[in-house]
C-alpha cells in the first residue's frame, strides 16, 4: 500500500481537483491522509465530505501549526 499525505489549508478551490487526480489513478491500493491545518475556509468539511465518499481516505483535523 501506498500513502500519499496532502497538507491542507485554505485550499477550497483546488481540494476536490486534487483528491479526484489522486483517486484517478491507475494504482488503487492506497491511502490518502489529508491533514488539514487549521483551514479557515471549507477545506475541513470538504476534506470530511471526501473521507464519506471512499474508505482509502482518512482526514486529520488539528489546529494551525504553520
Amino acid at each position: 500500500m501506498i500513502s500519499v499525505i496532502v497538507p491542507v489549508y485554505n485550499v477550497e478551490k483546488y481540494l476536490d481537483r486534487c483528491i479526484e487526480s489522486l483517486l484517478g489513478q491507475t494504482y488503487k491500493n492506497i491511502e490518502i491522509i489529508l491533514i488539514d491545518d487549521g483551514s479557515t475556509d471549507d477545506s475541513g468539511r470538504i476534506c470530511d465530505q471526501w473521507k464519506e465518499k471512499d474508505s482509502r481516505i482518512r482526514v486529520f483535523h488539528q489546529r494551525n501549526k504553520g
